[in-house]
C-alpha cells in the first residue's frame, strides 16, 4: 500500500515538473544570482576600479561570434542525430518483416526464435541511449544474428537473407555513428578559449563602473545571463544522446520511434507465439 501511494505521488509531482524548455534558464539563474551579488558588494566597498570602452565591448562582439561558430558546428550533428532513431527503428522493422515472410509461409520455429531475439535486441538498444548497456555487448547482440540467417538459408532465398544482411550493416554504421557522436565533443579547444572569455568578460562587468547604478546592474545580469545561457546550450546540445541521468538537460533526439518498434515487436511475438 505503502508503495502503491508513493507511486501516486511521484507521479503527481512530474505533473508538475518545469517545461524543459525552461530548465537551462533556472540552471543560469543561480550564477547571474551570484554575479549581481557580487556587483552589488563591488560597488558598496568602491572596487569598481575599470571604465567601460570601445575595446571591452568588442571583446564581447568577439565572444558571441565564438559562441555562434561553436552553435553552427554542433547543430550540424543534432540535424543528423535526429534521423538516426528513426532510421534504426526502420531497419529494424525490415529485419521483423523477412521474420514474419518466413514464419508465416514455412512455420519456422527459427524464424520464432530470430523474432524473439530482435525484441530483445531493442530492448538492449534502448537499455544503451541511456547507458545501462555497453555498446561492446550491443554490437556482440547484433553479430548474433548470424546464426540466424545461416539457419535461414534452407527455409528463403539468398536475395532475402541478403537484405538482412545489409540492414544488419546499415544499424552496425548507425550504432558506430551515434557512438561517435555521444563520445566527441566538438572542438573542445573552442569551448574552452569560449569559457575563458567569459569569465574574464564577467569578472569585468562585476568590477567595471557605470553610472547610473541600476543601469550596470541590468547590463551585467542581461550580458552574463545570455553568455552563460550560450555556454550551457552549446553543450547540451553537442550530445544529443544524453539520455542518462547524469547527462540529460533539455535538448535529447526523440526515441519515440524506437520505442514504438519495440511494442511492435512485442506484439508480433505475441501474435506467433499464440
Amino acid at each position: 500500500m505503502k508503495s502503491l501511494k508513493a507511486l501516486f505521488i511521484l507521479n503527481k509531482f512530474k505533473k508538475f515538473k518545469v517545461a524543459s524548455r525552461w530548465k537551462l534558464a533556472l540552471k543560469t539563474g543561480p550564477f547571474v544570482l551570484a554575479i549581481v551579488a557580487c556587483k552589488f558588494l563591488a560597488h558598496w566597498f568602491g572596487w569598481e576600479f575599470l571604465s567601460l570602452n570601445s575595446l571591452f565591448t568588442a571583446i564581447i562582439s568577439a565572444n558571441i561570434f565564438l559562441i555562434g561558430f561553436l552553435i553552427s558546428g554542433t547543430l550540424v550533428d543534432y540535424k543528423e542525430s535526429e534521423k538516426l532513431p528513426g532510421d534504426l527503428s526502420a531497419s529494424l522493422e525490415t529485419m521483423a518483416d523477412e521474420g514474419l515472410i518466413i514464419f508465416k509461409n514455412k512455420k519456422s520455429q527459427e524464424a520464432k526464435k530470430y523474432l524473439q531475439k530482435l525484441l530483445q535486441f531493442s530492448e538492449a538498444l534502448v537499455a544503451w541511449f541511456y547507458k545501462k548497456e555497453k555498446t561492446t555487448d550491443l554490437m556482440n547482440k547484433l553479430l548474433a544474428f548470424n546464426d540466424d540467417f545461416l539457419a535461414f538459408e534452407s527455409q528463403t532465398q539468398a536475395n532475402f537473407i541478403a537484405r538482412l544482411k545489409q540492414e544488419q550493416n546499415v544499424i552496425r554504421k548507425m550504432l558506430n555513428r551515434i557512438h561517435t557522436i555521444r563520445e566527441t565533443s566538438f572542438l573542445g579547444t573552442g569551448y574552452a578559449i569560449v569559457e575563458i572569455i567569459t569569465s574574464i568578460l564577467v569578472f569585468g562587468l562585476v568590477f567595471i563602473k557605470m553610472d547610473p547604478f541600476y543601469e550596470s546592474v541590468f547590463f551585467v545580469s542581461f550580458v552574463s545571463f545570455i553568455l552563460i545561457y550560450m555556454l550551457y546550450f552549446i553543450k547540451d546540445l553537442d550530445n544529443p544522446f544524453g539520455f542518462s541521468e547524469e547527462e540529460n538537460l533539455v535538448e535529447e533526439v526523440s526515441l519515440k520511434p524506437i520505442l514504438d518498434t519495440r511494442k511492435r515487436l512485442e506484439a508480433y511475438c505475441r501474435e506467433i507465439g499464440e
